[in-house]
Parts: C-alpha cells; sequence; structure tokens
C-alpha cells in the first residue's frame, strides 16, 4: 500500500514517485501491512463489523468505527476525528480481522472508539502534503531549541496533525526530563499545540527504519508491533558469545530475534543434563567443553589435553548418577573394561615367525657384470640367435696349441692291452 504521492505520474506517464529515496514521506508504504485474509470469503447470515484500522505514519494504527457505512478498501485515506481537530490516515484492516486484533490489543468496542468522517477528497490531501513539509524543518529547529535547553533528550521524529493546529513531538531519554520550558518555546514559534510523547528505543527504530544484520528490513518497522523483554540468558541458552556488538540491533538492545527461537531451545535442553562441576572417571577429572543441544552430544576433556571426547547426553546422565553414588566408571564410554578370555602368551613369537618365514628373493645389483650381461654376449644375442663357433686362432693371429690329452688309469695302454690278453 503505498501513499498518493507514489502513483502521481510526469507527461510521459511514467510514475514519479515520492522521491524519498527510500524513505517514505507519508510513512505509509510497506510499514506493518497487514493481509485481509478473510476478505474473499462470504459468510451466511454475516453482519460485518463496523470497526477498522487505521495506519498512519510510522507504522502508529488505531481503530475507529464507521458509522456513516461508507463503502472502504484497503489503502483508501479516509478522515477520522481526533481530539481537537481531525487527522488523515490508511485503511489498512477491516472485517473480522479487526475484532481479533482489538481482542489481541486489549482494546474495547464502546463510545470511546473514535468514528470516520468520510474519504479523503483531492483538497483534503493537498492541504495535509502541504501541513508534512513543515515536518522537516520542524524537527530541526527544535533539536536546536533542545541543545539550547541542555535536556538531555533525542527527538526522533514529528508528526503534524492534518489540519494543522497540533504536532506530537516523539523523543526518547533514560531519565525524566522537564521540557515545560521548551513546550511554550515550541509552541510560541510554530504558533500550534505541541504534544510530547516519550517511546523506547526500539519504537524508535521501528519509526526510523533501516536494514538489519540479516540484510533484511527490521522486524520492528514492517511487522512486529508487540516489543518483548530480551536478556541475556537466551543467548546463553542459545550457546551465543556474549559480544554486545553481535547481539545489540540498530537501536542498542538485545535483538528481538534472539526470542524467535527461545522456546526450541527450551525444549531441547530438558533432555540435556546439567552439569556443575567435572565428572569423575578412573582415568580422571573429564570437564565439559561444549553442548550441541539439537544432537544431545556434549563434548568433555580431561585436565589439560586438547582432545574433546563426544559422549551421548544419556551417558553423561549416568555418570551423573553413578557420581552421586561414589562409583567411578572406568571412562566416559564404559563402565567397565572387557579383557578377551584367550591371549596368545607367545603372539610375538608367532608373528616374527611369519615374517622371518618367507624365503627372501634375491635382488640383482644394478651394474654389475657377469658373463651373460657382457656387452660381447649382448651384441652376438642381438645379430644372431644362435650361438657363435669358437675360434682356433689366437688375437695375434697365430694358431693355438693344441691340448694334451691325460691319461687317466681307463686310457692307459696297459690297460687296454690287459683287456685285450
Amino acid at each position: 500500500m503505498g501513499c498518493s504521492s507514489c502513483g502521481t505520474k510526469n507527461k510521459d506517464g511514467i510514475a514519479t514517485g515520492c522521491q524519498n529515496n527510500g524513505g517514505c514521506s507519508s510513512g505509509g508504504c510497506n510499514k506493518m501491512n497487514a493481509f485481509d485474509w478473510l476478505s474473499n470469503m462470504d459468510f451466511p447470515n454475516y453482519d460485518h463489523f463496523d470497526v477498522v484500522e487505521i495506519k498512519f505514519k510510522g507504522g502508529r494504527k488505531e481503530f475507529f468505527r464507521n458509522v456513516h457505512n461508507l463503502t472502504l478498501t484497503t489503502g483508501d485515506a479516509v478522515v477520522v476525528d481526533v481530539p481537537n481537530g481531525h487527522h488523515i490516515g490508511y485503511v489498512s484492516l477491516q472485517g473480522e480481522l479487526v475484532r481479533l486484533q482489538m481482542q489481541k490489543k486489549k482494546v474495547k468496542n464502546d463510545d470511546e472508539v473514535k468514528a470516520i468522517y468520510r474519504i479523503a477528497s483531492d483538497k483534503d490531501l493537498e492541504k495535509w502534503h502541504e501541513v508534512q513539509n513543515r515536518e522537516m524543518s520542524t524537527m530541526y529547529r527544535a533539536r536546536e531549541v533542545i541543545q539550547e535547553f541542555q535536556l538531555k533528550m533525542k527527538l526522533s521524529d514529528v508528526e503534524y496533525q492534518a489540519d494543522n493546529t497540533k504536532a506530537t513531538f516523539f523523543y526518547s531519554a533514560d531519565e525524566r526530563v522537564d521540557f515545560r520550558e521548551l513546550i511554550k518555546k515550541l509552541a510560541g514559534e510554530f504558533k500550534i499545540r505541541v504534544e510530547m510523547r516519550q517511546i523506547s528505543l526500539r519504537q524508535e527504530a521501528g519509526r526510523l527504519g533501516g536494514i538489519g544484520s540479516c540484510g533484511r528490513e527490521l522486524c520492528c518497522s514492517t511487522w512486529l508491533s508487540d516489543f518483548k523483554s530480551v536478556s541475556t540468558n537466551a543467548a546463553r541458552y542459545q550457546n551465543l558469545s556474549l559480544n554486545p556488538s553481535k547481539l545489540s540491533g540498530q537501536c542498542g538492545r538485545l535483538k528481538c530475534c534472539l526470542n524467535y527461537e527461545l522456546d526450541t531451545y527450551m525444549d531441547a535442553l530438558k533432555v540435556i543434563p546439567e552439569v556443575k562441576k567435572p565428572i569423575e572417571t578412573q582415568v580422571g577429572h573429564a570437564r565439559l567443553q561444549k553442548t550441541d543441544i539439537f544432537r544431545k552430544i556434549m563434548w568433555f576433556s580431561y585436565g589439560d589435553e586438547n582432545i574433546w571426547h563426544p559422549v551421548k547426553a544419556e551417558r553423561v546422565a549416568e555418570i551423573i548418577a553413578l557420581n552421586e553414588k561414589g562409583e567411578k566408571p572406568e571412562t566416559l564410554l564404559q563402565d567397565v573394561l572387557e579383557i578377551e578370555d584367550t591371549v596368545n602368551i607367545n603372539s610375538d613369537l608367532i608373528r616374527l615367525d611369519k615374517k622371518f618365514s618367507k624365503p627372501k628373493k634375491k635382488k640383482k645389483k644394478p651394474g654389475k657384470f657377469n658373463k651373460r650381461n657382457s656387452p660381447d654376449n649382448k651384441a652376438n644375442v642381438k645379430n644372431d640367435n644362435k650361438p657363435q663357433a669358437k675360434s682356433t686362432e689366437n688375437k695375434g693371429g697365430k694358431p693355438r696349441p693344441k691340448k694334451k690329452r691325460r691319461f687317466n688309469k681307463k686310457n692307459k695302454p696297459n690297460n687296454s692291452n690287459n683287456s685285450d690278453a
């Protein structure tokens, strides 16, 4: 839902917008938008609820009664009744969902609900836009006056009424501020009635808007209307480091999103035992180092060791119960160490026998010369597969002398004669 200035077009028919560089001047763009999911449903014998939710600058919403039975749609600009004048706002919600919103915010449906006068005309909107142009200059001047009076307060926003008779100054302060002289000064300078309204730092961030560390628009400026207290216990339960720069939002307080998943963590922590002191085992004292809440695993370490041992949460509860009885388990994982019944006494000797029983193959040393690896023999094998005949000549070309046969007993001539005889 956008304001009227967002829909203005130039001569070429192109939407020009409000040219406010991402910050809507009327505070009506994408702030606290609501979706009426009952609008397309038909109810038999159904009486339409006559109270309508109207949204003003900064996402502020109030309830007004449609006494004239006007045909309204979401986003229409209407003139509503306010104390000592009238104001202009936009329809944000109507129907049965308004009844639920009133019950949620504990607003009674009685005569105190103001009425809607009419749908805003073009003349009403032009006058209202002229009044809105005074807001920025008024805020800058009011801040100068605050510095002159040396008041410890921070002025964050100014909202003019549509009839130009009243202006509301929104400020935040840590202590009580006496601004009686300030009101007299502002009323006399701007010729209006002045209302000072103190808001919290979370509401201030919601009115100003911005982008959070998650990369999205702030929850307080888009949909979050009820601000609950956030404590550091929410960060402790979720095992977050207590670093103020990371846990604080743009308002300077703890982030509201710390409460979003807190209930889920609280349910998961019911199963995990609380370790108030180191648990005792026969190996030594084990200290808790880290806890994985959703996996239900707890890491322990012995003394000054850097090794962490993962233990299930159920096992940790058993060890704590044993320590309370004065008993100590063997380790973090076992109560009693299991010893094998059959033990080989000479297992080392058997292992050595197997190692040396296999015969080792002799490796040929590289580069060693032998007859088979001689270069002449290799050349002969390559050139001719058949063995060559032995040469009968020496190196000088002379014939080799014949070898004399030696006589043995069988080859003696006497033996041959004797055998003939």
